[in-house]
Order: structure tokens, then C-alpha cells, then sequence
């Protein structure tokens, strides 16, 4: 289940708003222009599965959003826990950037953070299986998968060449408090 947390962006040491509440959290992130739902995510993913069989297994709700929103393709992301290359791929999502495009991401095993900064506001939002989150292009984010990821997103993009972003040069993800510190794994 997502839980939202609304800092000011000029203070990261108390949050202004901190729910699990759905109903809330929707709420608080349209009024930021992001779209949040819950949807079912009921399909075990074996850990020897690869994006393919991941993509099988949730075709009814990639190919409802792809008509819904328009995107042109889905992939997926996995991490696994232990990962020796961890460190390097958190390392990569860390920093502020934008895309040209929608970035939507459904959750269907285990749990990051999105960052999004937006209007003096930093929302932070755990997500976790059953959660799907698109930003709008252009809004500043980061995404935090943690020290020892576990995850498997799929991903949706309109552009042919996926996923590509525009870092803003802020250093504000080094300020806020990071996916393990607040409330650890959302599962």
C-alpha cells in the first residue's frame, strides 16, 4: 500500500502531510497533476521470470492503459534483492531530472520511492504492488529504489527510444530523506 509524505522543499526534516490513506493520496497528488490508482496485482512473479512472462501475466491491465493514455510500449524493470550492481542503478534514478513525456509505472512486486517536486512541495510516495503512478511530462522527480532493491515495475512509454531524461543540475534528492529512512519496504 502507497504511503504519501508532502515536505516543503526548502525543509525536509518535517512532513506536512504523512497518509496511507488512498482516498487521501489520490487526492493530494492530482492536485499536483499526477495520476495515482490502485489496481489489482494478484499474479505471483516467480523470481526466475523474465520481463516476457511479466508482461504475459499483466497483458489485461498494460493493454488498458495503453488505450487509456495512448503509450506506444511497456517494458519492465526488475530488481531482485542482492544485486551487486544495486548501488550503481540507485545511483542513476537519484538526481532530479524531467522527461518529454508521461512517466506511468505500475508496481507488481515489492517497493520504491517517486520523489516529485512540484509547486515549493516535495511528495514523496512509497509505492507498492497494485500501485500505478504516471507524472506528467515535465515535472521535476527522483525515484529512490534503496539500498537493496526489490522490485518489478512495468514501465510505459509514448516515445520509441523509452525512457530518457533531462537531469535539472539540483542537488534537492540529497536533501531528503531517503527510501529506507521513513518507512522502509511497502509491500
Amino acid at each position: 500500500m502507497a504511503r504519501l509524505s508532502v515536505y516543503s522543499d526548502t525543509d525536509p526534516t518535517v512532513a506536512e502531510l504523512s497518509s496511507a490513506d488512498p482516498a487521501l493520496v489520490t487526492a493530494h497528488l492530482a492536485l499536483a497533476g499526477v495520476l495515482f490508482e490502485r489496481w489489482p496485482a494478484p499474479q505471483a512473479i516467480p523470481d526466475a521470470a523474465d520481463a516476457h512472462a511479466v508482461l504475459e501475466a499483466y497483458a489485461g491491465p498494460v493493454a488498458v492503459l495503453k488505450e487509456a493514455r495512448g503509450f506506444q510500449s511497456a517494458d519492465v524493470v526488475r530488481m531482485p534483492r542482492g544485486q551487486p550492481d544495486a548501488a550503481v542503478r540507485r545511483a542513476a534514478f537519484l538526481a532530479e531530472h524531467t522527461h518529454d513525456e508521461d512517466e506511468a509505472r505500475f508496481f507488481v512486486q515489492g517497493s520504491g520511492a517517486f520523489y516529485l517536486h512540484v509547486d515549493g512541495k516535495v511528495f514523496r510516495l512509497v509505492c507498492g504492488a497494485g500501485d500505478l503512478l504516471s507524472i506528467p511530462a515535465r515535472t521535476k522527480h527522483w525515484f529512490d529504489m534503496g539500498p537493496d532493491p526489490e522490485f518489478t515495475a512495468i514501465r510505459f512509454f509514448t516515445r520509441p527510444d523509452g525512457w530518457v531524461a533531462s537531469f535539472t543540475g539540483d542537488v534537492i534528492a540529497d536533501r531528503f530523506p531517503k527510501f529506507e529512512s521513513e518507512t522502509g519496504n511497502v509491500s
